[in-house]
């Protein structure tokens, strides 16, 4: 019966183990998504807005490698590989947590950052600015900060983007035109982070307290296969 009990719970072990090593795969797979998603903005959003996806990539690989050492571990009744797992998992819950909350705060922290960065990039105009503006205008489908307004008052001399207009040869892109586009890109661009930040927030928070639900379970199973003296 002590055998059959010890099988039992070294399968729950490899269990477990193996759905947290999904479970980083879904991090890194969130991580990467957000970061796919705002980082090609990178020039007008601020590198702590960047930094959150990063972190839960690194975190959900690292969750990843270690769940599998733990399957490995469970499979092979291996008490001390078991408890740096825990010790492990603990940390990545701490990590997990703390990416969530940074999210959540920066979630209404960064619009009033970000939207002075716009204006600034504006007046500047760089060749570098200019690219950026001219991806973002492209993609989002948007012009100036607020509306195509924006680039009469700030910097008047630079000209008028092509970037503002739909690709229509007929109509002369200009200010006010046809073929220019209505939204401002500040608010494409804060949607787009908004939508990362609750992303982030989901992932980094939700899967952290399951992994603190269930990380007292492992040890206390852990501690079953452990060696009896």
């Amino acid at each position: 019966m002590e055998s059959c009990g010890m099988n039992v719970i070294k399968y729950i072990l490899f269990i477990f183990n193996l759905v947290f090593a999904i479970s980083g795969i879904g991090i890194i797979a969130a991580g990467a998504l957000v970061l796919a998603d705002v980082g090609e903005f990178n020039h007008f959003i601020e590198g702590r807005i960047i930094a959150p996806p990063i972190v839960l990539i690194v975190a959900g690989s690292i969750v990843f490698i270690i769940a599998f050492l733990g399957c490995y571990g469970a499979i092979k009744e291996h008490y001390n590989m078991l408890i740096v797992f825990a010790a492990a998992l603990l940390i990545i819950f701490v990590i997990e947590l703390a990416v969530g909350i940074a999210a959540a705060v920066f979630k209404n922290d960064f619009s009033m950052a970000m939207k002075d960065t716009l204006k600034e990039s504006m007046k500047n105009y760089s060749d570098v600015d200019k690219q950026a503006w001219d991806n973002v205008q492209k993609k989002l489908q948007c012009c100036g900060v607020d509306n195509s307004n924006d680039w009469v008052t700030a910097n008047p001399s630079k000209g008028f983007p092509s970037s503002c207009c739909t690709e229509d040869m007929q109509v002369i892109c200009q200010v006010n035109g046809p073929n220019v586009y209505k939204d401002g890109c500040f608010s494409k661009l804060e949607m787009r982070v908004q939508k990362g930040a609750t992303v982030l927030i989901g992932v980094g928070i939700g899967i952290a307290f399951v992994e603190a639900s269930t990380n007292t379970l492992l040890v206390l199973s852990s501690l079953a296969v452990s060696p009896q003296p």
